[in-house]
């Protein structure tokens, strides 16, 4: 009883701090309390607030004797003051849906980040296979340290993890924003109060309540002219890949990504060539991919969608890539092989019909389940082929397309009705 009051004494007693760390992802009571540690161990005169929130399963371990120690500014001088401030509830009513519920968490650190005033804050939301303590300041020291406005992680690759990011997000950002950020949509990061107020600013104009903090926090960022720089960390922990779902991954992650696209045309038009951005640390090495996707499955999955889909892709795609996708149709399995061009082609074709609202957006993207299942499919095939390139080489060479290819989608994008090839 004692220590709860305690704690909501503390709780009324913040007005500001210089960090807002929300932890989304699922870590065991001994690594939260690791990392506590480790925050409290940074020198002072920091001020950090950690979010509690019900995304995670398991709330954060009462604070200890040694934690209540690091609650006052006053009480300690030579390490930094960390402390609890308890988020929203993070389910929107009426809804339980994961997107919704991912929404609603970012928005709430933004908002309490501005709230208390702080420096920036970090949002943890992955679990990584190798977990120090202190990943989590090294994630948000360049914005103290490096002045940069967001930090992402660059987490070690294996060949077929983050394929929805490899072949779509990433190489679709550097195109357009001209920055090649290897995770754009994080969803580990770190941002800078400038950033912090740029989007919430973006969230409270007309429409906002539409605008996915993950898809617009590096188009937002880049568009100000921010500072982005990325950390190496090991690998991320990813689920199991569902390859017969795909459809309501893809709805759910490219929608807010095409809205991006088409809020911030007068921005990414202008861009026309890609650069780095600073990376902090050493990249990492990681053990190969113990699970190899099932091309043959993927491969009759595009044939099922190039003979009922027609008519719908008709609707979006030019007689060009029809013929195209017809002919790889009846290619044998071991043949089958999408070109980076074609792929490029198609996403691009898709964001301007979602633009346009050629038929329903929910329908459209999952129109493109198949044709992204045969670029999957495609890539794990250059990848198996004697002396293929490596995964790094293979999707640098899928970006430069995207890049190459961008001449396409601004013609397309300006004069939807007057160029169809």
């Amino acid at each position: 009883m004692e220590t709860d009051t305690t704690q909501q004494q503390v709780q009324e007693s913040i007005d500001s701090a210089d960090l807002v760390i929300s932890i989304l992802a699922e870590f065991d009571s001994d690594t939260i309390a690791k990392t506590y540690e480790a925050l409290g161990a940074l020198p002072g005169p920091l001020r950090i607030a950690v979010m509690e929130n019900d995304q995670r399963e398991s709330p954060a371990p009462a604070s200890s004797q040694a934690d209540e120690e690091h609650t006052s500014a006053e009480t300690v001088q030579e390490n930094a003051a960390v402390f609890h401030v308890s988020a929203p509830s993070t389910k929107p009513e009426g809804s339980t849906t994961g997107v919704l519920r991912t929404l609603t968490a970012y928005q709430s650190v933004l908002a309490m980040a501005e709230k208390l005033q702080s420096r920036g804050c970090c949002i943890v939301a992955s679990k990584l296979e190798t977990v120090t303590p202190e990943w989590i300041w090294q994630l948000a020291q360049p914005l103290f340290e490096g002045e940069a406005d967001l930090v992402l992680p660059h987490y070690a690759r294996r060949k077929f993890e983050g394929l929805l990011n490899n072949g779509i997000i990433a190489p679709l950002m550097r195109s357009l924003y001209g920055k090649r950020v290897n995770n754009p949509m994080g969803p580990d990061c770190a941002i800078s109060r400038r950033l912090i107020q740029a989007m919430l600013e973006s969230m409270a104009s007309r429409n906002g309540n539409r605008r996915h903090p993950l898809a617009s926090l590096t188009s937002t960022a880049l568009c100000e002219n921010l500072q982005v720089a990325e950390v190496h960390f090991g690998a991320r922990i990813y689920p199991p890949a569902d390859w017969t779902g795909m459809s309501s991954v893809l709805t759910d992650v490219l929608s807010p990504v095409f809205l991006d696209m088409e809020r911030n045309a007068a921005c990414w038009q202008r861009t026309r060539a890609s650069a780095a951005v600073r990376a902090i640390g050493e990249p990492r090495n990681v053990a190969e991919d113990t699970a190899v996707p099932d091309t043959k499955r993927m491969i009759e999955s595009f044939q099922l969608g190039n003979r009922e889909l027609q008519e719908i892709w008709g609707l979006v795609l030019p007689p060009s890539t029809l013929f195209d996708l017809r002919k790889l149709a009846v290619l044998p399995v071991e043949q089958f092989r999408m070109s980076d061009e074609l792929w490029v082609r198609i996403v691009y074709d898709f964001a301007l019909a979602h633009r346009l609202r050629t038929i329903s957006r929910d329908h459209l993207l999952r129109s493109l389940t198949p044709l992204y299942l045969g670029w999957v499919a495609s890539y794990a095939h250059d990848l198996k082929v004697a002396g293929a390139a490596s995964p790094e080489q293979r999707l640098e060479r899928l970006s430069l397309a995207y890049e190459a290819n961008k001449s396409y989608l601004v013609s397309r994008w300006r004069w939807p009705d007057r160029f169809n090839p």
